[in-house]
């Protein structure tokens, strides 16, 4: 049996080690990046439905989005240390079958208890696709991990695009719940295609003592978590308002829709355009940079006329998504090399968490003193990043990264 099982192993890293189970690595886990972060986003093309059938506050609409991100979030370390133990593989599988059952029970519900159970479901299921996809990638490329990294990102992106887009043409033609029950089917066929076309993923311990670390540990990781929590919860908040502020602008359900696209796609674009920015001008001078340009982009959103608000949202897109590729990319330079893959995953939980909090915050704000006031503080909030993002200056490597 261990001989068996060695040559098992050997085989597995053969396979993953060749330039077609490398691609093979990539496009699967490109898919599911895509198909989670879709499932993730397509809520907030929902949250305006919802509200109009359950009678729902903006605190209470928050809290939908809340209970996909909080089970997400707070499962991702649980989910690694199991996939250091058992087939990365068959786990996300698992997961991406479990997020399409949770969308699922959500359409088939008959009230806002169902919803909320079948959204928390969904997010637990989301929770396995972070840390192992992207570490499957990571160990698939070895070294050269940095480009095929960059193409799973970005088809993250491309799911937050389409899926929403999708889903608000679905609405045409069929009741919401109709359309969670296709989108279900695609996940479980994604779930079938993980299993089927995935190379074995090694345990995380193993493949970490294969690996080279990078990174010197130059402290400053508090500051940067700091920076990536205020980050994320201006995005989540500010996304949490956007169809509103659009509706209240006389915009269409299916314009919502194809407002949402053009913000995930200008997201998708940032994720290039500032990591190519970052190492050309530092780190620094671009967060300053699409901190800056997000409250800006933020408030002119509040002020313009409708075509110009579609005209604006890629470029708003693009400074919402651009300070996260930035500060990902720095992780491994302020973490001792040993503490890397710790850090990556206290990030993530940090973010999705803020992703979590933030809109309920908010959300109640908006019910306090209205939408556009709530979404004037997510400006503010961005802005507040600038004296943090001072403090960690001293932190990085001196001259352009």
């Amino acid at each position: 049996m261990t001989g068996q099982s060695s040559a098992q192993s050997a085989m597995n890293e053969a396979l993953l080690a060749s330039p077609s189970g490398a691609r093979r690595t990539l496009a699967v886990a490109g898919t599911a990046h895509a198909l989670h972060d879709g499932y993730t986003d397509l809520i907030y093309i929902l949250l305006p439905v919802w509200q109009a059938e359950f009678a729902l506050g903006f605190g209470m609409l928050a809290l939908l989005r809340a209970l996909y991100a909080a089970s997400m979030a707070a499962l991702q370390v649980p989910v690694g240390r199991l996939a250091e133990r058992w087939d990365g593989r068959i786990i996300l599988a698992l997961g991406t079958a479990l997020s399409g059952i949770g969308y699922a029970l959500a359409g088939a519900s008959g009230g806002l208890l169902g919803l909320c159970a079948g959204l928390a479901l969904s997010g637990a299921g989301s929770s396995t696709q972070h840390p192992i996809a992207s570490a499957a990638v990571s160990r698939a490329y070895g070294k050269a991990s940095r480009g095929p990294l960059g193409v799973y990102n970005f088809s993250g992106d491309l799911g937050k695009a389409a899926i929403p887009a999708l889903t608000s043409l679905l609405l045409i033609f069929m009741s919401w719940r109709h359309a969670l029950w296709l989108l279900a089917l695609i996940g479980a066929a994604t779930a079938i295609a993980i299993a089927a076309f995935m190379p074995p993923i090694a345990g995380g311990s193993k493949a970490g003592d294969r690996r080279e670390q990078r990174g010197s540990g130059r402290g400053g990781f508090p500051l940067l978590f700091a920076i990536g929590v205020l980050d994320t919860g201006v995005r989540m908040g500010f996304l949490t308002f956007l169809p509103f502020i659009l509706k209240a602008h006389g915009a269409s359900l299916p314009t919502v829709g194809v407002a949402l696209a053009l913000v995930f796609i200008g997201g998708a674009a940032g994720k290039f355009t500032c990591g190519w920015l970052g190492a050309r001008i530092g780190v620094l001078r671009t967060v300053l940079l699409t901190e800056g340009g997000t409250a800006a982009a933020i408030l002119a959103v509040l002020i313009l006329p409708l075509p110009a608000i579609l005209v604006l949202l890629p470029l708003l897109g693009i400074m919402l998504n651009g300070t996260s590729s930035v500060l990902y990319g720095t992780v491994p330079e302020l973490t001792p090399p040993h503490r890397v893959e710790r850090a990556f995953a206290l990030f993530y939980t940090g973010t999705i968490g803020s992703g979590a909090v933030s809109p309920i915050f908010y959300g109640v704000l908006g019910d306090a003193v209205g939408a556009n006031w709530a979404v004037v503080a997510t400006a503010m909030v961005a802005l507040s990043i600038f004296p943090l993002a001072l403090a960690l200056a001293p932190h990085l490597r001196p001259g352009p990264r």
